[in-house]
């Protein structure tokens, strides 16, 4: 069954991280592709700012491990990173992939039809603008056609700014391990759900959480025996770099 969230919208069990990051390279479009050549009906990528405010997928505050380009994202201008090989570290059928825009990226969501959790993932000091930009843009672009998107962020300023711009799109607070407070931080963010440390999490405090209505989904997910123990606790989706994999082991029809 699939997990269902305040708004009702119901989202698939797996959920592939930055793509499918084991079978492409992450925060790529080739990546999307490969999802969706396995059958993932939604992704989860990360968006950051360059040094221009262009959004652009990309994990790492600096681009050396998943480019051949160097130091912070932040200290290059968009056509600066769009001259890095963002493919070649992963293999060589990859080679010449480039890093994604935001816009671009999600024009390519809507030709293959796949949902998505947009991270985001801002320098240190630009919380507010990379909350304020990437809403703004995912509000204006999504598709109509696509189920809608949902934000999530480790940074509670990121998830504010969003909220603040386009107040339309479902949050998600991103945490290690579960705060004890998460209740009342969830709510002055006023988030639709809770993202948290598969390792650092308990049948108690999910039971808890699912209990107060608040979906919780956990990251990063590759074994289909984790993944069952999670959904008994009452996680409702889990992230994960094989979503093929972990689909293909449990008792459900796809992913």
């Amino acid at each position: 069954m699939p997990s269902v969230t305040g708004n009702g919208q119901r989202w698939p069990r797996v959920i592939g991280h930055r793509g499918a990051a084991l079978s492409a390279p992450e925060n790529t479009l080739a990546g999307f592709c490969m999802a969706a050549a396995l059958h993932v009906r939604c992704v989860e990528f990360d968006v950051r700012l360059t040094r221009d405010g262009r959004c652009i997928l990309l994990h790492d505050d600096t681009l050396d491990r998943t480019t051949n380009g160097h130091g912070p994202a932040a200290a290059s201008s968009f056509e600066e990173i769009r001259r890095c090989d963002a493919g070649s570290w992963f293999g060589p059928d990859f080679a010449g992939q480039r890093v994604p825009s935001l816009e671009e990226t999600i024009e390519l969501l809507g030709r293959l039809e796949l949902g998505a959790v947009i991270e985001l993932k801002p320098a240190p000091g630009a919380e507010a603008a990379t909350g304020r930009a990437a809403a703004a843009l995912v509000a204006e672009r999504w598709p109509a056609s696509l189920p809608p998107p949902l934000l999530s962020s480790f940074k509670p300023a990121a998830l504010a700014a969003a909220r603040e711009a386009a107040p339309q799109l479902e949050r998600a607070l991103l945490v290690g391990a579960v705060p004890r407070d998460w209740r009342r931080q969830t709510e002055e963010l006023q988030c639709a759900m809770l993202h948290a440390d598969q390792r650092k999490l308990d049948g108690a405090i999910v039971s808890a959480m699912v209990e107060a209505g608040l979906p919780v989904f956990a990251y990063t997910v590759n074994l289909a025996e984790r993944a069952k123990e999670l959904f008994s606790w009452g996680v409702g989706a889990v992230f994960s770099d094989c979503p093929d994999r972990v689909a293909d082991g449990l008792d459900t029809q796809g992913i």
